[in-house]
């Protein structure tokens, strides 16, 4: 299969939506993350995706929509608690699980009784759904357990002949994927997965939110998860990433002590960082860039060749759980304090 890489005119999103309307799988960009996008009503176009990605078929599939009336025949029903996070989080990077509806098939929910949907505030993407006439399920548009696209060229790099178009709509402004939620009781919220919109976020509609124990923890392989990105290892390189919790006064040190093939990860430049013999990538020095430059950098790490890779601990608050989640399942959650 030859992959073809578009852009966003409405020509391109036409020749997109001509293809997801034929049963295909064709990239998409996102303001999260780039996806792979397919029809979320046919089973076989979701088999194409787990497919294409190499992704275990019981990881769900979030379903996206243009508009909030689509979400009415994918559901069975909406509490009021998640038509209020709609109101006030959407369009943007927020996928709501709720009970799914008859239409929504086994292969696309993962074999679960819930889906995640998603509207997404991405023009291209709105664009993509409307010209289709269907909901689309688009997990991220990388090979199963590599880093997360934020540019078409990363997308082409893990799909090259294996789904036959990408449309090219730049880098992606946020940078890691959607805030996942479910919904407790009548005036709960539980994060399965975090993302850009965060805890303190929902704190202004309820002062019940609770993080999933997966957020930062290990899941078992035979547990069933209601999010993508809960389970199995996720967002890894070819190297060997490990966090370290260290202080910023014995960071030159360490450094030092790195071989050639290493790198390390920092906010901002190690002082005299070209006397190192490892390479020092700068991770950004606030939570947004961090989650902004988070997968480029993954990558960046297989193109530079490391064997070894240290993060020192992503910023707290805000973005920066999405951004611990993401690198603690890069890391296989090896965290060493030095």
């Amino acid at each position: 299969m030859r992959t073809e890489l578009l852009g966003c005119s409405d020509e391109d999103i036409k020749l997109a939506a001509q293809l997801i309307k034929a049963g295909e799988v064709v990239g998409m960009p996102t303001e999260t993350v780039y996806g792979l996008a397919a029809n979320a009503l046919e089973p076989n176009a979701s088999k194409k995706i787990y497919k294409a990605k190499g992704r275990p078929s019981d990881n769900p599939l979030i379903v996206h929509i243009c508009e909030l009336e689509m979400i009415n025949s994918l559901v069975k029903y909406i509490p009021d608690i998640a038509k209020e996070c709609s109101k006030k989080f959407w369009s943007g990077p927020l996928t709501m699980v709720l009970p799914k509806s008859d239409i929504i098939p086994f292969e696309t929910s993962g074999g679960l009784d819930t889906v995640g949907i998603r509207f997404p505030a991405n023009q291209t993407a709105c664009k993509l759904i409307e010209k289709s006439g269907v909901p689309i399920a688009a997990p991220s548009a990388n090979r199963s357990g590599s880093p997360s696209p934020t540019c078409a060229k990363h997308v082409f790099e893990d799909m090259n002949g294996r789904i036959p178009a990408i449309l090219d709509d730049g880098s992606c402004s946020i940078g890691v994927e959607s805030t996942v939620i479910c919904f407790e009781g009548e005036d709960g919220i539980r994060i399965l997965r975090p993302g850009f919109i965060s805890a303190e976020d929902f704190m202004q509609i309820t002062d019940k939110v609770y993080i999933d124990k997966g957020v930062l923890h290990s899941v078992a392989n035979d547990q069933k998860v209601a999010s993508p990105g809960m389970k199995y290892k996720h967002y890894s390189p070819a190297c060997d990433v490990t966090i370290i919790d260290i202080d910023n006064h014995k960071l030159a040190e360490f450094a030092g002590s790195l071989s050639e093939s290493t790198a390390i990860v920092t906010p901002n430049l190690i002082e005299n960082s070209q006397k190192l013999k490892c390479k020092n990538l700068v991770f950004g020095d606030t939570a947004e860039k961090q989650a902004k430059n988070l997968f480029d950098l993954l990558r960046e790490l297989d193109e530079l060749k490391c064997t070894k890779a240290y993060f020192t601990r992503p910023l707290e608050g805000g973005v920066g759980m999405a951004v611990l989640n993401r690198l603690l399942r890069a890391a296989a959650f090896k965290v060493i304090k030095i």
